[in-house]
């Protein structure tokens, strides 16, 4: 088997955490602690398992605690994308450090309240595997409604037998939900908005032209948004 599409991942880490208050009154959410460890360690241990050697954290929220946390990592090596002045949302942030020179192509990018347990393969693996450079701006790791633990939501995407991704229609249920883990073209940056602005946007122009992509996930994928949503998660953990 060869090694993953890409040596780098970006983790969003950013963002303000206001669903996971009160405990993102003190501390950034990435630094919430589940099943012993924070968020950002789940993600950062996942990439470091997977071969991908770099991780660029964006910050913006309660940053220092972060950054002082990741600072003697060495496996994978973390670079910050800094966002103090200005939260970009995820698009943006992607943008700002592309532009830096911080993300080759293609990259993988995932939110650093991620948790997951992985299938016969690694989320990452599952993603390499899938990736074609010449048909896909981006490449959505997605997940059944049965695989999603805690998830209660009508889902995100359907996809055709091809693996194109299209957005849940209005009034129905969508039989795949996005993990927050992509890989991702820097041809899908293009021509970007300026300042802040959601991947959303960048991914409605590819499903336009037919070049965003999903392809399943064969582990268990956890939502982890809110207080409530810790226990049952410590819980599925302890028993996976």
């Amino acid at each position: 088997m060869t090694g993953p599409a890409s040596d780098t991942a970006m983790v969003m880490a950013a963002g303000l955490g206001k669903r996971m208050r009160p405990l993102t009154a003190t501390q950034p959410k990435p630094m919430v602690r589940v099943a012993g460890k924070p968020l950002i360690d789940h993600a950062l241990d996942r990439l470091a398992e997977a071969g991908v050697g770099k991780a660029v954290i964006n910050v913006h929220y309660l940053p220092d605690a972060l950054v002082a946390h990741t600072r003697s990592r060495k496996a994978p090596q973390v670079a910050i994308s800094d966002e103090r002045d200005l939260l970009l949302e995820t698009g943006g942030g992607m943008v700002k450090a592309q532009s830096a020179g911080l993300l080759p192509d293609p990259f993988f990018c995932l939110n650093a309240d991620n948790i997951w347990l992985d299938g016969p393969r690694d989320a990452f693996a599952d993603l390499s595997a899938r990736w074609d450079p010449d048909a896909m701006d981006a490449l959505l790791l997605v997940v059944p409604h049965a695989r999603a633990v805690n998830f209660r939501g009508p889902g995100d995407f359907h996809m055709d037998p091809l693996g194109r991704l299209s957005r849940r229609k209005p009034g129905r249920i969508a039989p795949f939900i996005y993990t927050g883990i992509q890989l991702v073209s820097h041809r899908l940056l293009r021509d970007a908005p300026q300042g802040p602005f959601s991947t959303n946007v960048l991914w409605e122009r590819a499903i336009a032209e037919g070049r965003l992509f999903g392809t399943g996930f064969t582990g268990l994928w956890f939502e982890v948004g809110t207080p409530q949503a810790i226990r049952p998660t410590e819980e599925a953990l302890a028993g996976g």
